[in-house]
């Protein structure tokens, strides 16, 4: 006789004067009425409680290539347990995860997966790390933080693949059980945030300098540059001198190709010469690791010592060629450090993906 499961009950919440629910866990914050969802669809007003409805249930999982994530700079040539839910608290016009993030259809989608058996999972498949991503852990930051004591316990890290809009309080308590995060900076100007997004860039900026400046969190950027939206010189140039004043000229920024998704189909792919100019411009404005992703660009994908300039990481795809790092993380020829998390030696994981189901192992 199966036992039915009870709501899982967040904390991030406030009662409104006319008795409606305010959720916190984002800067939307969302007013609902009993038996009302937020926009994410996935944190609903039950009783006298907002609950979410995603915990313990996934929407796939998959072994990828740290790289993937993006993550240039921590624990190269690793493989990551990549796993989502369902809905999401942004409203971008160009998602290239849409189907799991706009969904409503969560039943359909999700299978079950508790935390442990999530851990267990990463474990025996020797995974360094399990990510949070295809759609926001901002939305289903409880059972975020659950998974991420899970893996702790087991010597396995986290990594949160975000968008940073995130409410204050729970962006403490998440990022308090975080290893890695890359942001998407999606754009550098408000108007982009508000019209294609539905969101502030003032939110997201303040997660990053909290990440950066107040957390031991190694933390990347990625920029997806959508043409005729956010690839002007002007904006790329603003972009990266804030985050080379704001956070530091030693965060790396990766700079990804769109390709036509969702309600943007009529927007032509980002051309790699778009990406390559946008990786000088960082260096122009004094970026020390600048990257190139969704194209084949070995140069655009290398690490480079910001020393003596020599390659320290070689990359073709998310494959490591070439490993110039002794076991401290530190440039052979000249000694630099390079920022990072990295282990005494590279994984040996490569380019390939393997999707998986946690149900049909038994866990």
């Amino acid at each position: 006789m199966s036992v039915e499961k009870q709501p899982y009950i967040t904390k991030y919440v406030r009662r409104e004067p006319d008795g409606r629910l305010r959720c916190e866990a984002c800067p939307r914050h969302c007013k609902l009425q009993d038996g009302q969802k937020g926009l994410c669809f996935v944190r609903e007003h039950q009783g006298d409680h907002i609950v979410l409805t995603t915990h313990g249930r996934s929407s796939g999982f998959c072994i990828d290539p740290i790289e993937k994530k993006p993550l240039a700079h921590f624990l190269p040539g690793t493989s990551v347990l990549s796993f989502g839910t369902a809905g999401c608290n942004l409203t971008c016009k160009f998602c290239q995860n849409w189907e799991m993030s706009k969904s409503r259809e969560i039943e359909t989608l999700s299978e079950e997966a508790s935390p442990e058996s999530i851990a267990r999972v990463a474990h025996l498949t020797g995974c360094s790390s399990v990510a949070f991503t295809y759609n926001d852990p901002t939305i289903f930051l409880e059972y975020a933080m659950d998974v991420a004591d899970a893996c702790h316990a087991l010597g396995i890290r986290t990594v949160s693949v975000t968008a940073g809009y995130i409410g204050e309080e729970a962006r403490r308590d998440l990022y308090a059980k975080i290893d890695a995060a890359n942001v998407d900076l999606k754009a550098f100007t408000e108007s982009f945030y508000k019209k294609v997004c539905g969101g502030e860039l003032e939110r997201v900026k303040e997660t990053l300098v909290y990440l950066v400046k107040e957390t031991k969190v190694w933390t990347e950027i990625t920029t997806l540059l959508i043409p005729g939206y956010n690839d002007s010189d002007a904006e790329i140039h603003a972009l990266c001198a804030w985050v080379r004043e704001a956070l530091h000229p030693g965060v790396p920024i990766h700079f990804t190709a769109f390709h036509p998704d969702f309600r943007m189909m009529d927007v032509p792919p980002t051309p790699p010469s778009t990406l390559r100019r946008a990786r000088r411009i960082a260096q122009e404005e004094g970026l020390l690791y600048a990257y190139v992703g969704n194209v084949h660009d070995p140069e655009g994908e290398t690490t480079y010592c910001a020393g003596c300039g020599s390659a320290l990481i070689v990359r073709d795809w998310y494959e490591i060629l070439a490993y110039r790092l002794d076991a401290k993380g530190r440039c052979i020829e000249c000694g630099t450090a390079l920022p990072g998390v990295f282990d005494r030696r590279p994984g040996r994981w490569g380019r390939k993906r393997v999707r998986l189901s946690i149900a049909n192992m038994g866990l």
